[in-house]
């Protein structure tokens, strides 16, 4: 029994060391200087990107209205309006053109 818990715990921390650092190059993220968007990135986000937006708070709408009987009753409606339809609306119609991470909101 210890030795079933002493490797199980070795696991966890070669596990924990492997994933240590890619968590510190994520939060390290936001201190690095933003690029601006080349033409083509904000091409792609004009012909691909924004239409899927579009398609995607539609059909979150609709997704919310058939939910809202039930997320009413849970008392989450709040959180289901913020996740179907804010959510997706913001990241279509105020991010900047070719900008295409959610911090920019």
């Amino acid at each position: 029994m210890f030795r079933i818990a002493k490797k199980s715990l070795a696991i966890l921390m070669i596990a924990v060391l492997l994933i240590a650092p890619s968590a510190s190059i994520a939060l390290a993220e936001e201190y690095f200087e933003k690029e601006d968007p080349s033409g083509g990135e904000m091409i792609y986000d004009f012909i691909l990107v924004r239409p899927i937006g579009i398609v995607a708070t539609a059909v979150g709408s609709v997704f919310y209205v058939i939910s809202l009987p039930f997320s009413a009753l849970g008392g989450n409606s709040d959180e289901a309006v913020q996740a179907l339809v804010k959510e997706p609306a913001a990241y279509t119609f105020k991010r900047p053109l070719g900008d295409f991470s959610k911090r920019s909101q």
